[in-house]
């Protein structure tokens, strides 16, 4: 009988080892090496045609043809935008998020909304599970072939046969390969899964979604490799207590991965916000204190956004500082900053920060609208109706310039704002909105207080 082969695999990059060690060698990690044992690759059970496999030979990159790269309209419109104008064929996408985010309910409509042939493959569901909420969310199609099915090996075999358009595996813990003997959801089977998924997409330039597991620190779960080898990574993120859901792209090989998809989760299903800004902010808040609206740019996509401050006196030792949906440390420099160069002095008091809607943003051009909500709330004077703010806030109290100030403006003066507070100078602005330029932080304290 042969010898049974076994190796260790860390579960945090996917590297191999001989023998366990309690670090990894590769990424640092401590107690991250797991047992699996290796078998020899078996040769897939499917086939693609020989007459249209491309033998690879090397060819000098002036004479490499680029075509036009044509991408599939997926039907929505959100998902289109993030991944940079639709699905391109041969990609893998890998969607990730929290359990019951809606990462299944995104990729079915997907799958109910593609023109042609789509196979949804589910390992975690029933076929009457399925059917069930395709009825809620969207209407039928008969396009639309449902595989309930873990084996790779039967599953490539269905797809050969089936050659359909678009291919949803949910989730890609669940297969598992006869090419590798360990358990399914394992590091070695994620990854030999992955690479038969991946031949089969760039051999028959078919696009593939797969749906990945998350950690409790919110990674996804199995090796790091994954990400790698994937051409997109999105993840789907958004607070159960609120209805929005954002689904963002943290590597994309065809697009950029500065753009925002933003959903509502309603009974029928999940519904694309096609003007965010409208339902961010809050017409019960004008008149109060600590309210400031932000003007932001995601990609292409200018939206307006309510920064709601508290500022009270600590009640313990230690001053709290505390934002939802804003960087933490940056808060704590803007309140340096407002302390040394205003004259606030915050030092002991508690600060609590948070953007509306439950969306989180890194754009430096809300640091005044933060800055403005902090004081509003400090001296309990609410700002003047119609005010909006856009401008990066540097260590010396100066008021810097932001990237796509005409989109931000025009957002501002569809909304009905009347008056923005920005850095630079403007030479032309929307009609009925007036541009406010300001250069420090005391100046703006001048202006509003």
């Amino acid at each position: 009988m042969a010898k049974v082969k076994k190796a260790f695999f860390c579960t945090s990059c996917g590297a191999q080892h001989t023998q366990w060690q309690g670090q990894c060698s590769s990424c640092k990690s401590w107690n991250t090496l797991h047992e699996e044992i290796l078998a020899l690759p078996k040769t897939p059970s499917w086939q693609v045609d020989n007459t249209t496999a491309v033998k690879a030979k090397p060819v000098r990159i002036q004479d490499v043809a680029v075509d036009a790269l044509t991408r599939m309209g997926s039907g929505d419109v959100e998902l289109d935008r993030v991944l940079g104008g639709g699905i391109v064929p041969g990609s893998i996408v890998l969607v990730g998020g929290e359990p019951g985010i809606g990462k299944s309910t995104l990729l079915l409509q997907v799958a109910l909304s593609v023109s042609g042939k789509v196979v949804y493959v589910s390992g975690e569901e029933s076929e009457q599970q399925i059917k069930l909420r395709s009825a809620r969310v969207t209407e039928e199609t008969s396009e639309c072939y449902l595989l309930t099915e873990t084996h790779t090996q039967s599953l490539l075999h269905h797809l050969g046969t089936l050659k359909p358009a678009l291919v949803i595996i949910d989730s890609i813990q669940t297969l598992h390969s006869d090419s590798i003997d360990s358990t399914a959801g394992s590091v070695s089977q994620i990854r030999a899964c992955t690479a038969e998924l991946l031949h089969f997409a760039k051999q028959t330039q078919t696009p593939v979604f797969l749906v990945g597991h998350i950690t409790k620190d919110g990674a996804i779960a199995g090796p790091k490799v994954l990400e790698h080898m994937v051409d997109t990574v999105l993840h789907f993120e958004g607070d159960r207590n609120h209805v929005y859901r954002i689904l963002r792209a943290h590597k994309n090989r065809f697009g950029t991965t500065a753009e925002l998809g933003i959903y509502t989760m309603a009974q029928e299903g999940l519904l694309p916000v096609a003007n965010p800004s409208a339902l961010l902010i809050s017409a019960e808040s004008a008149g109060l204190s600590g309210h400031a609206i932000g003007a932001t740019v995601e990609g292409i996509r200018p939206m307006l956004i309510e920064v709601q401050a508290l500022v009270s006196s600590a009640v313990y030792g230690t001053p709290q500082r505390s934002s939802t949906g804003f960087d933490n440390k940056r808060l704590n420099m803007l309140l340096a900053v407002l302390e040394k160069r205003a004259g606030f002095q915050l030092g002991a008091k508690d600060v609590f920060l948070n953007l509306a809607g439950g969306i989180r943003l890194d754009d430096p051009g809300l640091d005044l609208a933060v800055m403005v909500a902090i004081l509003s709330s400090s001296l309990d004077v609410a700002i003047p109706k119609g005010y909006t703010f856009a401008a990066e806030v540097g260590l010396s109290g100066e008021l810097r310039n932001v990237p796509k100030m005409e989109q931000r403006m025009q957002e501002a003066a569809k909304l009905g704002f009347e008056r923005m507070v920005v850095a630079q100078k403007v030479t032309s602005a929307p009609k009925g909105l007036e541009v406010v330029r300001l250069a420090t932080i005391q100046d703006l304290v001048a202006h509003l207080f």
